[in-house]
């Protein structure tokens, strides 16, 4: 049966780059939207604070697929450049390795063709094959699976059919699809830490993953002018001139039912607040527990959709410059098997982990005060195990592993250059945004587990309940997150219209 939208009252739960871009989409539709938020600012991971003269990104750093981005200004006629700037980042990161090798990735052909010669003669070669091997699967990727918001496999298969299906290089894991073009071990280390985006293991996740270069390379990388939290704050203006009504400090601790239906939300203060839809920008397992009470059966189903890793996240300000670094910086682990063994199968922290570096300062030196920058650091670790827990003990020593690493690898007294530091475990994230036993990205990408799809955007439960977010497909970062705001606001209008 057909609804007018204007009749239809949306609740969104959290204020998160999902929760306001499903806000800002179906605003733009003319529904009614509310949108509540925990915590004291809109934005989620995408958080900011400042101290000691510093200015830290809490969350993402890396802005890739600014189209996403502007297509949410543009469906109502506005341009995204009048709300926030973003300018890019060249290089887009630099590689440190234990024997004192350096590598840039960068956007410019003859400058990447250089770097890449570094590691001998037929590297740049093997790179331009990977390259176009990425770039079928991007493309392929882009026409259905982020165009229609397909959720499961079997949409999948549908959309594509059985034949084509198979360009998805769906026998391989990722690191076996970059091992058949690349034969230099630094560059394989280099392609197969693209899996950071979505902080799953290369040895687990599908070849598909092997997407990503091709959607930096296309699109670029950018940096948010002023700071990253700017996206949140374009969004969050986007929004209120929408007509978007906007709740701090308002948590949600139950979604109603009746039947097969959501009818209201209940906030902590007690207040009901009638709804026609539910849009929830929290994690889906989270809120199935704590606000849909689900069944036990109902979240054995969703056992398969496992947390992503999580971080130990060091923001420090220090009193001093190291020009050797790059805006992003990655400094690898010896041993990357055994990392990536270490988060992903035995849930312990590495001995010897990837690093990786955020110096903002290279791009933007209004952050920190003169002569000083900021070092943001994130080895990925283990999501919370109940089985295995780990210590305030454990996690600090790993910190100390970490700036140990980081100071033999060139930077120099970095421990005794600290003046202000921020640190977070997993057991912090999980508190600040009722993530998924601390998951940084959503759901793991593994090709075992789930094929590397995420959870669906539509509710197994309540027929007018909705998700968005990294747990949900197309999955976890800025782009995705914000893309999942928009296929949810198509999904509405088709469940509306009876589609």
């Amino acid at each position: 049966m057909n609804q007018n939208p204007n009749t239809q009252k949306v609740i969104v739960i959290g204020g998160g780059l999902g929760g306001l871009s499903a806000a800002i989409s179906l605003a733009s539709e003319g529904f009614q939207v509310e949108l509540l938020e925990k915590n004291d600012k809109v934005g989620g991971k995408l958080n900011i604070m400042t101290k000691d003269g510093f200015t830290f990104d809490l969350g993402p750093s890396i802005l890739t697929m600014p189209h996403v981005f502007e297509a949410l200004f543009k469906r109502v006629g506005k341009n995204m450049a009048d709300y926030v700037g973003i300018e890019t980042v060249e290089p887009h990161w630099r590689n440190f390795f234990e024997d004192g090798t350096t590598i840039d990735l960068c956007a410019d052909a003859d400058n990447q063709r250089r770097e890449l010669d570094k590691l001998g003669p037929n590297t740049a070669a093997e790179f331009e094959r990977f390259m176009a091997y990425s770039r079928k699967l991007g493309t392929e990727t882009e026409a259905g699976y982020f165009a229609k918001g397909l959720d499961t496999f079997w949409e999948l298969l549908t959309c594509y059919g059985p034949m084509r299906s198979l360009n998805f290089d769906v026998f391989r894991n990722m690191d076996q699809g970059v091992r058949r073009f690349i034969s230099n071990p630094k560059l394989v280390d280099i392609l197969n830490y693209f899996i950071k985006y979505v902080g799953s293991s290369p040895y687990d996740s599908p070849a598909l993953m092997n997407l990503m270069p091709y959607i930096q390379y296309e699109y670029g990388l950018w940096y948010v002018k002023g700071g990253m939290y700017g996206m949140a704050q374009a969004m969050e203006k986007l929004a209120l001139e929408l007509g978007v009504k906007i709740r701090l400090h308002a948590e949600v601790v139950e979604i109603q039912r009746h039947a097969k239906r959501a009818i209201a939300v209940v906030l902590q203060n007690g207040e009901t607040l009638a709804a026609d839809i539910v849009v929830s920008n929290m994690e889906v397992i989270p809120a199935m527990q704590s606000l849909l009470h689900s069944s036990a059966s109902e979240l054995q189903k969703m056992q398969r959709f496992e947390p992503s890793c999580s971080g130990l996240v060091l923001h420090l300000g220090v009193n001093r410059i190291y020009p050797q670094l790059a805006h992003h910086n990655f400094f690898y682990s010896d041993h990357p098997r055994e990392h990536f063994d270490a988060v992903f199968k035995s849930h312990r922290l590495s001995d010897d982990p990837t690093i990786y570096l955020v110096a903002p300062c290279k791009t933007d030196p209004s952050q920190a005060p003169d002569g000083c920058e900021i070092i943001k650091i994130l080895p990925h670790i283990p999501h919370i195990d109940p089985d295995k827990p780990l210590s305030a003990d454990d996690y600090w020593a790993l910190r100390e592993r970490v700036l140990l690493k980081l100071e033999r690898m060139g930077l120099t007294d970095l421990r005794q250059h600290i003046v202000t530091e921020e640190y977070w475990t997993p057991l912090d994230i999980q508190a600040k945004y009722y993530s998924n036993q601390g998951s940084i990205y959503g759901v793991v990408a593994d090709r075992w587990k789930n094929l590397g799809f995420k959870a669906p955007q539509r509710s197994n439960e309540l027929e007018n309940v909705y998700f968005v977010g990294g747990s949900v497909n197309p999955g976890g970062g800025m782009p995705m997150v914000t893309l999942s705001g928009q296929l949810v606001r198509d999904k509405i209008l088709a469940d509306l219209n009876g589609k």
